[in-house]
């Protein structure tokens, strides 16, 4: 059996960072999304991290999309591949 939280329940910061992208895409239940402004209103490093975020989406969607060549692409898979590798 699922839990169902409540208005109530308190969220966590860790939560909330696992929520952000459903919450900026309107896509969060009402009640977690109480949960989410209730936690953002309490907690300034949250609601830093949301107002970065806005930013960030506010200034990629003047980007263009563009081509990537296949070089680039290699490039930029494997520097991917070894930060995640830890090197």
């Amino acid at each position: 059996m699922r839990h169902r939280r409540s208005v109530n329940d308190e969220m966590s910061c860790k939560e909330l960072v696992e929520l952000v992208t459903r919450y900026l895409e309107q896509t969060l239940r009402p009640t977690d999304r109480v949960r989410f402004e209730v936690h953002v209103q309490d907690c300034s490093g949250c609601a830093e991290i949301i107002e970065q975020m806005r930013g960030t989406l506010t200034a990629a969607g003047g980007l263009t999309k563009e081509p990537l060549d296949a070089d680039a692409r290699a490039r930029l898979i494997g520097a991917f591949r070894e930060w995640r590798n830890g090197r």
